[in-house]
């Protein structure tokens, strides 16, 4: 019987809890700023994370990834304290601009229903 989670899924996920209390208690690089952790993405040998993070403050995303990229080493060292495994994912840190498109989209979807472009009802 074929199990709902399979390990890396599960995995990724506790990185991603774990991950997300280190950056915000532990790392002191003022570049990182505000991010947030939107998904990570772990495969299946284990031996690679794809962390996908935003950024909420006006901060360069470029600057916040090369920063935790640069800070890379010391998280996974910390992952390896709190996680029961042989060996720790390699940590890649990658923009996810999907947020923004979100924003731009609900902008666009709000501003079109004020502005009353769409087609006329007719009426029953």
């Amino acid at each position: 019987m074929p199990r709902g989670f399979s390990r890396a899924t599960r995995l990724a996920d506790q990185i991603q809890r774990d991950l997300a209390d280190l950056i915000r208690l532990e790392v002191r690089d003022p570049r990182v700023g505000l991010v947030t952790i939107t998904t990570v993405e772990v495969t299946r040998d284990l031996s690679h994370a794809q962390v996908f993070v935003t950024s909420l403050t006006g901060t360069a995303a470029a600057e916040s990834v090369q920063a935790l990229t640069h800070a890379a080493g010391f998280l996974r060292s910390r992952l390896a304290q709190t996680l029961k495994l042989r060996t720790i994912p390699e940590l890649h840190f990658v923009y996810d601009a999907s947020v923004e498109r979100g924003v731009r989209l609900s902008k666009l979807i709000d501003e079109a229903v004020q502005s009353g472009s769409g087609p006329e009802p007719e009426p029953s």
